[in-house]
């Protein structure tokens, strides 16, 4: 099953990257033309239709499976380099790491926790402050928390 999974990928890895070169969109343009330029021959025909009906829907079908089995592995590889990142720098909020496996609930309330360092380090801008500080997430929310409490 793995090494079946493995050729899956390499296949579906390949054939993305190449339906993404300018000669498979050529390859697409020829076709249409082909197909239209056959119209008069075939008296524009239900058949001829039918064509290119079915031949796009076929190959559009296939390829969004191609295309998302290799959309996948990027992803993951990418997510695993950002966790590496996250792992490795002195500071980092590690609580990050697999971010993407929390509930939306969750990764709403994390990322409004950013959204308001972002709104002080705008502000702090404004002021002529710099915004390389580094505010204490949790902390932050706690002190904001406390503010809406008190309105």
């Amino acid at each position: 099953m793995k090494r079946r999974n493995n050729y899956f990928s390499n296949f579906a890895s390949r054939a993305s990257e190449l339906s993404g070169r300018p000669g498979a969109f050529l390859l697409a343009v020829a076709s249409v033309l082909v197909w239209a330029v056959t119209g008069p021959m075939f008296h524009y025909s239900e058949t001829w239709q039918m064509v290119i009906n079915t031949g796009t829907t076929i190959v559009t079908f296939l390829l969004v499976f191609l295309i998302q089995n290799s959309q996948n592995r990027d992803t993951r590889a990418i997510q695993i380099k950002v966790d590496e990142l996250i792992r490795a720098t002195h500071g980092a909020h590690t609580s990050l790491l697999d971010l993407e496996k929390l509930t939306d609930e969750e990764i709403s309330e994390m990322s409004l926790k950013y959204e308001l360092i972002a709104e002080e380090s705008r502000k702090r801008l404004h002021l002529g402050m710099d915004d390389v500080h580094v505010p204490d997430v949790d902390v932050k929310i706690k002190s904001l928390q406390k503010i809406f409490e008190n309105s």
